[in-house]
């Protein structure tokens, strides 16, 4: 199984999520193709009602530390109630541009 897939998967176990979106951004970066390092989640749900930012963010990492200690170099997560989402009209700020990493401090 993917890192997505199986991020994927734990994520609607424990968050009960009304929408969520596992997004595998590596292509964006400057990673060996079809390997997945980078990600992006959106997820909604209403296990988030009353956490700060930093606790969503924990509940998130306390259930895909595998990944996280393998595959995943980096993850960009997006959380909201459903009244959030409901305000920001159903959209998450899109990804910040790759600076090259690597690739750009080799020139």
């Amino acid at each position: 199984m993917s890192a997505c897939n199986s991020i994927e998967e734990k994520l609607k176990i424990e968050l009960d999520p009304s929408h969520l979106e596992v997004i595998d951004e590596s292509y964006l970066h400057n990673v060996e193709p079809g390997k997945e390092s980078h990600v992006r989640v959106v997820a909604v749900s209403e296990k988030f009602q009353d956490l700060n930012l930093v606790k969503r963010h924990q509940l998130i990492y306390s259930n895909i530390e595998e990944e996280l200690s393998g595959p995943i170099h980096a993850i960009t997560l997006h959380t909201f109630t459903s009244q959030e989402w409901k305000d920001k009209n159903k959209q998450a700020e899109a990804s910040p541009d790759c600076l090259g990493g690597s690739k750009k401090e080799a020139k």
